[in-house]
């Protein structure tokens, strides 16, 4: 039997460990560059305002780059680095490779903060902000982005291809992956409506298409017209058909008519009393519940495995190390 004190030893590490991980996430607030970068916000806003403006679409960019960072690892800007010779980055993972973009505007941002305050603000944080804006820019709600997270000095392509939600996945894959990275069932389904916005790669639901019952037939029709059964992998169709360059509630709508562009998408409503039929409903009809459900789950996401303090680093340049 352990003796007393080898007990009480466990405990109090165990309570250190505890205390750690809460500091980590208590260490990030939302005036954390009040005093160091005062127009940090209002420089990054403006940047992302000027990009969606020049392209809508860069605006589902911006916050799908933040979602694929905050899933490998933590929100710590590992997708932002380059391949180097120590490591293979994130960028050339099967999730990422010929899809996801914005890393241009991302570069004009943080050069924007650098002229304001140099070393200060984090790729992490603008990350984070340019998410936000970019909701706001095309017409959701707003939300107090937490800040102080630090930049990782390394990225790992193998863990990105494995920790960002496949488009194939059922339903209770989806919940059990979202349950693992610390999310609940409802959280899923709202984090899910980002597909309000943007666009997907035709092989990402060619196999949904051409071999799926659960399908508007006049949608399947339209889109194979796009996405030919062989070939054409790269060519692009909305997410949202009815409105894929505003952020509203009529992703949750297209789904009660099976009209789910991805496998993961009509998933989240089958018709018949699945479990998250009623959440899908409830968002349809109202887009305000939607919204504040949006983002509570946005800064929940936001707060996943940050570095804060002394770990990491505050990048100069958000495609390689200081």
């Amino acid at each position: 039997m352990a003796s007393t004190s080898k007990i009480s030893s466990f405990k109090l590490q165990c309570c250190m460990f505890l205390v750690l991980i809460g500091a980590a996430t208590a260490q990030l607030s939302s005036n954390f560059y009040s005093s160091s970068c005062p127009n940090a916000l209002s420089t990054i806003q403006s940047a992302v305002q000027a990009a969606v403006k020049n392209e809508s679409r860069m605006g589902a960019s911006l916050l799908r780059l933040h979602f694929h960072d905050c899933f490998v690892n933590g929100c710590d800007a590992s997708i932002l680095l380059d391949d180097t010779a120590n490591f293979t980055g994130e960028k050339t993972a099967g999730p990422n490779a010929n899809s996801v973009r914005g890393y241009d505007v991302i570069d004009t941002i943080k050069s924007q903060v650098e002229n304001v305050c140099a070393g200060v603000v984090s790729c992490a944080d603008i990350l984070a902000v340019a998410a936000r804006d970019s909701v706001v820019a095309l017409g959701g709600q707003s939300w107090t982005v937490q800040l102080g997270r630090r930049d990782s000095t390394t990225a790992s392509q193998s863990a990105a291809n494995v920790n960002v939600p496949a488009p194939t996945l059922n339903l209770s894959q989806l919940i059990t992956f979202f349950s693992n990275k610390g999310f609940t069932t409802q959280e899923l389904v709202a984090l899910s409506g980002a597909h309000t916005l943007g666009q997907a790669r035709c092989t990402s639901f060619r196999t949904r298409i051409y071999n799926e019952t659960n399908i508007n037939s006049t949608l399947a029709t339209s889109l194979q017209a796009n996405c030919p059964s062989n070939g054409g992998d790269n060519n692009l169709s909305p997410l949202d058909k009815t409105s894929p360059t505003t952020f509203d509630n009529a992703y949750f709508t297209l789904l009660l008519s099976q009209e789910g562009l991805l496998h993961s998408d009509q998933q989240l409503f089958s018709g018949n009393g699945g479990t998250t039929d009623s959440q899908v409903s409830s968002y349809s009809s109202s887009s305000s519940t939607f919204f504040t459900d949006f983002a509570n789950a946005m800064v929940k996401m936001g707060n996943m495995s940050v570095l804060t303090g002394t770990s990491g680093e505050i990048r100069t340049n958000c495609r390689k190390t200081n």
